[in-house]
């Protein structure tokens, strides 16, 4: 299917992201595409899947690929979840509600981020399968109890707690472009460009902003009761960063939440170490997908280290410059459980909506049965470092 405006059917991450860029105000594009400062770890996570070579073997018997894992004692049929993503339910109308259907319909995890514009129980009633809930380490413990409950009444099993954000990266996209101001001149000026820019793309307008409302953070109503606007939730959300946590602050989250934790933001195996320690059942290898600390390693480059020294005592799944399906059959062979797909599926709904996102995941389950018939491998649990090229 051609998309209107590039005049292109999406065959890749990369073309999905160009959609992407034409139907979204820049601010919004610029949201989902930057990183932090120089934006250098973002490009580490792409050059390292870039530079890992693939051990191409032939006349094996290829002829039955099989995609299907398990991850928390639950069949999926490929080893990919959609990992929280703020914001989604302003790239296409209800957003959230686009990219669970799609995840759904490919039987693959979907997670909610804390600040999602739809609410966790939104997402509760168009539910066909559980979903999973993101949470940040955030200093209004009764709020995020009061988070938990709901997450836990909307039948979440998993929960995923977001560790590294003690402080906020400067995105430089975000402040050229007004989504991001401290003083209030500049704050004025902000306002002034995303009207324009908004003004600009009316069909976006149109279909979001407007059949989409209401454009606020769900999950966040309560604690701001007020609030009209995003805008409205900033002076809350960014009162939540607690620079003071340390693990020790975290037994809380596991004493409270009887389902599946997931650590997500470790890129050190002493981190690792600790989020063992601390009961979790899973770690996502994570740079905030290079939207934090710049010059970070890439994801994939620290992977091994920290499957040794977890040494199955827990999942471990992998983020951050994953753009297809040859890149998710790299990081199985390194020892990854499962890969979440952040900006992939933000570009997919931005440009096509639910469509989209099922269009892209039918694309990497394509492009990993290629590189297993071509690696020689027929099962994800016959993957190994033997397929790549050392």
């Amino acid at each position: 299917m051609l998309s209107s405006g590039l005049n292109i059917a999406p065959a890749s991450t990369e073309d999905f992201r160009l959609l992407a860029r034409k139907r979204l105000p820049r601010q919004l594009f610029d949201y989902i595409d930057g990183g932090s400062y120089q934006e250098i770890t973002l490009k580490n996570n792409l050059s390292a899947f870039a530079n890992m070579h693939l051990r191409q073997r032939v006349l094996r018997d290829v002829s039955k690929i099989d995609l299907r894992c398990t991850l928390f004692n639950k069949q999926l049929d490929m080893p990919i979840v959609l990992a929280p993503i703020g914001l989604a339910g302003c790239y296409a109308r209800r957003g959230e509600q686009q990219a669970l259907a799609a995840a759904n319909s490919a039987n693959i995890p979907f997670c909610l981020s804390t600040v999602g514009i739809c609410s966790i129980e939104e997402l509760q009633a168009k539910a066909q399968q559980t979903f999973w809930f993101q949470l940040y380490v955030i200093r209004d413990r009764s709020f995020a109890l009061k988070l938990l409950a709901r997450a836990k009444q909307a039948g979440c099993d998993t929960l995923v707690l977001t560790v590294d954000l003690p402080v906020l990266g400067a995105r430089y996209r975000d402040i050229r472009n007004g989504l991001s101001a401290s003083k209030a001149s500049a704050q004025v000026l902000g306002k002034l460009k995303r009207g324009i820019d908004i003004a600009s793309h009316p069909k976006w307008l149109w279909d979001v902003a407007i059949k989409g409302k209401p454009l606020t953070f769900g999950n966040l109503i309560d604690a701001v009761p007020n609030a009209n606007s995003l805008d409205d939730f900033k002076g809350w959300v960014d009162s939540q960063f607690d620079a003071s946590m340390t693990w020790q602050d975290l037994d809380w989250i596991r004493n409270n939440w009887p389902g599946n934790l997931i650590i997500k933001g470790i890129l050190d195996s002493e981190d690792a170490n600790e989020a063992v320690k601390l009961g979790a059942d899973a770690v996502v290898v994570s740079n905030h997908g290079g939207r934090q600390l710049d010059s970070a390693s890439a994801t994939l480059s620290v992977l091994p280290d920290i499957i040794k020294a977890v040494d199955k005592r827990c999942k471990v799944i992998i983020d951050g410059g994953i753009r297809n399906g040859l890149d998710v059959i790299k990081a199985i062979a390194l020892g990854a459980d499962s890969c979440m797909l952040g900006r992939a599926w933000a570009y997919a709904l931005a440009a096509e909506g639910e469509q989209g996102v099922s269009q892209l995941l039918n694309i990497f389950e394509k492009e990993m049965r290629v590189a297993m018939a071509l690696t020689g491998v027929t099962k994800i649990s016959d993957i190994s470092k033997d397929i790549i090229v050392e």
